[in-house]
């Protein structure tokens, strides 16, 4: 026997040499969580709950009064403020004004409109973001920038990199949740919210829509817990005689059962609603016919991050009901605040009440907005300059960044394309944009393709 090795005498000794084949394995696995969790501490925030505001709201309509805009109503675009591509408005076409009514709101002064009168009494936690620019101004490209950072499909979700980048902080709920609109799947589809080329493990668990989320989270009848475990073994055991090492997909498909089942036994308290305070509930507009969906999602939003859920995207609108206001503004824009205002302050209160909106960062917004050209009694998409704004997660509520010239046209003071968004996100969540990347086709890969920038502003 030479002097590299020799023969395991006893159970110490067993355990000492496992430590450097098995036991190292399992050793990195729990470094691993323990970087995750690390990582979370050095940050300001733990977790993300995005509101997606499908089809684009408008910002005059919101948090950018325009009283020029109001001035010039029925007249044509001065010539002062440029041109702007846009994707139906053709010719030359009139300025259309506002019918909401802006004031300020909170200790900071904030400007809001009467279309969210809920939301207002949330102004001093709200970071508004009045010179987002995006590059396209058509829905499906300009949604897959948002969500992505690229124009076309194939590239990762901003869900997807936080979760590759600081992992899931709980063992019986999906990293990444989607709740989507009932009224369906949006231009962009799946694809926006995917994982593309990371691994399997960070694509996103979407919802179904409605009051059951997720299915079967009982046990079937007549299946005990211990007939639940046998049946999974059996399942994994069979998985793993025929699986590649290095295959992910099929790891990942693996995972599911395991998670499917701490979810059966751990979780299915998260998902049920009805356990909170009627207060809570009401809250949110839960059994309010016009905010009951939303609501819901919110009130599961904030369930969900409580619990460990690192990513969450609450979506208002769907391909026929959405904040896309072609032929009619107002009457859009009040159907959709209606469904939206209230539970979307009610999620904010709630996390303040609970000490949670500190470690939460509540981004709210769409994936452009709106002309301040008429589109019949409408507005046409414009991504040249619209709104966003951020709350809780270390951002300094209460603040403006940026500004659009004095008709709504384009950000000309501080503009933020959507990769500044992006970039503040992972700031915020103690990630560099640089260093969160993946090796894809020889290729090092970001979020940010182009370099981003804090927005310094609000943090």
């Amino acid at each position: 026997m030479n002097a590299y090795s020799k023969l395991t005498r006893n159970r110490r000794e067993f355990l000492t040499d496992a430590f450097c084949g098995f036991g190292s394995l399992a050793f990195a696995a729990i470094l691993q969580q323990e970087q995750a969790r690390a990582d979370t501490r050095n940050s300001k925030a733990k977790s993300v709950i995005f509101l997606y505001m499908a089809g684009g709201p408008s910002h005059l309509e919101t948090f950018d009064p325009k009283p020029l805009l109001n001035q010039l109503n029925g007249q044509p675009r001065p010539a002062e403020f440029g041109e702007a591509k846009r994707q139906f408005i053709t010719g030359q076409p009139k300025l259309l004004g506002t019918k909401r009514t802006f004031s300020q709101h909170g200790q900071s002064g904030l400007w809001v409109s009467d279309l969210l009168p809920h939301t207002a009494t949330c102004a001093d936690d709200l970071a508004v973001i009045r010179s987002c620019q995006a590059d396209a101004f058509v829905h499906s490209a300009a949604q897959y920038q948002l969500f992505t950072g690229r124009i076309i499909p194939g590239f990762p979700s901003m869900g997807s990199w936080l979760l590759y980048g600081l992992g899931s902080a709980s063992q019986s709920l999906p990293g990444y949740v989607v709740m989507p609109d009932p009224g369906g799947t949006i231009e962009a589809g799946q694809p926006m919210y995917a994982n593309a080329f990371l691994p399997a493990a960070y694509q996103p668990n979407v919802f179904r829509a409605g009051k059951k989320p997720v299915l079967n989270l009982d046990l079937p009848a007549g299946v005990s817990l211990d007939q639940r475990k046998k049946t999974l073994g059996l399942i994994r055991e069979l998985d793993q005689a025929r699986m590649d090492h290095d295959d992910e997909e099929f790891s990942a498909r693996m995972n599911t059962y395991d998670l499917a089942f701490k979810m059966q036994t751990e979780a299915p308290a998260v998902f049920d609603i009805s356990k909170e305070p009627q207060h809570v509930q009401d809250l949110y507009g839960v059994g309010d016919a016009a905010t009951d969906d939303y609501g819901r999602r919110c009130l599961l939003a904030r369930r969900l991050v409580e619990n460990g859920v690192r990513v969450v995207v609450v979506v208002s609108g769907g391909p026929v009901s959405q904040w896309d206001a072609h032929d009619d503004i107002e009457e859009n824009h009040l159907r959709m605040a209606a469904h939206t205002d209230k539970p979307v302050a009610g999620l904010l209160k709630d996390l303040k009440q609970r000490g949670l909106l500190d470690s939460t960062l509540v981004v709210w917004g769409g994936e452009f907005g709106r002309t301040p050209e008429a589109q019949g009694k409408g507005r046409d998409h414009n991504n040249t300059g619209f709104t966003m704004w951020m709350a809780g997660g270390g951002v300094r509520g209460g603040t403006v960044a940026g500004a659009t010239d004095e008709i709504g046209l384009r950000a000309i003071e501080e503009p933020h394309h959507l990769r500044d968004i992006h970039t503040t996100v992972l700031y915020q969540m103690g990630l560099d944009q640089n260093a969160l990347s993946y090796l894809h086709q020889g290729r090092r890969e970001r979020l940010t393709e182009i370099q981003g920038e804090v927005i310094r502003r609000i943090v």
